[in-house]
């Protein structure tokens, strides 16, 4: 009998992004060559990578339109170089209308070929217990469409940070056909220390399927601070890797956590736990 081939590795990059897109570039191309080094099939960036900054009049000097935008094809050129499958994270850009932004990712093939584009759905409009409040709706609008995409790590399901919290986009990504489920993010260190590993285990554990989180971490230059830990889960719930916080990002400016995503782990977690069965046998849903 034929061995079964070996889990493809996923790298998680933890960032500290900050108002100087040419800076996170430099960062993004020295951790994409470390996670080429390591054997990565995909590597993965958090939200908002190529620039984190919340003073609209500043960022917007950096912000244009896809077509017109210097960043897709930096990541674009990147991935080719080092022969890698890259998820962006996300980064702002301009809706076609040129008023307001979007929050949107890219899925971004070994031969820089974009497989996939994904507009954050739901808008961070937010009065958290903290003091803390934050109207993403007052400069980005909403994407109305799913993705899903053929990945080295199987079927992945696209999303971002704030869509953690609704269960009803996971489903429907299940539904398509993910195995994988990408949630790059830019957690606040309020509710990331509240609901970010219990969210994202819930998540994986609901969909059976893997849960890659690549996140923001530390204290940023337009003074937010996020919470990092980015997450690795497998279908089960179970964490495969966490880059912890700020207190292990010192040195190079990124830290990275390195996962297997081992296709056999949907199966079996489906197997054991039938969902889609017993879904379909109370007829509860259409």
């Amino acid at each position: 009998m034929n061995a079964s081939p070996p889990a493809p590795l996923a790298a998680l990059i933890q960032m500290t992004s900050g108002i100087d897109p040419a800076a996170n570039l430099a960062t993004i191309d020295r951790a994409l060559a470390e996670a080429a080094a390591q054997g990565a099939a995909v590597a993965f960036l958090p939200e908002m990578s190529l620039l984190l900054d919340r003073d609209r009049a500043r960022s917007g000097g950096h912000i244009a339109r896809e077509a017109d935008s210097p960043w897709p094809s930096a990541l674009q050129a990147m991935a080719q170089k080092h022969r890698i499958w890259l998820h962006s994270g996300s980064m702002p850009l301009l809706a076609d209308d040129g008023e307001r932004r979007v929050n949107r990712s890219h899925v971004i093939a070994a031969d820089g070929d974009i497989r996939a584009r994904y507009d954050k759905i739901h808008m961070f409009d937010v009065s958290l217990p903290s003091g803390e409040n934050w109207r993403e709706s007052a400069t980005y609008v909403g994407g109305d469409a799913l993705a899903v995409v053929e990945t080295p790590l199987g079927r992945m399901g696209l999303s971002i940070c704030y869509d953690l919290r609704f269960p009803e986009l996971y489903r429907a990504l299940a539904d398509r056909g993910a195995a994988v489920i990408a949630i790059p993010a830019a957690f606040t260190v309020s509710t990331g220390e509240a609901h970010w590993h219990v969210l994202m285990r819930a998540r994986a554990i609901e969909t059976q399927c893997h849960v890659l989180a690549a996140a923001q971490c530390g204290t940023h230059g337009d003074g937010r601070q996020t919470f990092g830990h980015s997450l690795a889960i497998d279908p089960w719930g179970a964490i495969l890797a966490d880059a912890e916080g700020e207190e292990a990002m010192a040195g190079k400016g990124y830290r990275m956590a390195l996962a297997l995503v081992d296709p056999a782990a949907v199966e079996r977690a489906r197997q054991a736990i039938p969902l889609e069965r017993s879904r379909a046998a109370r007829n509860i849903m259409p």
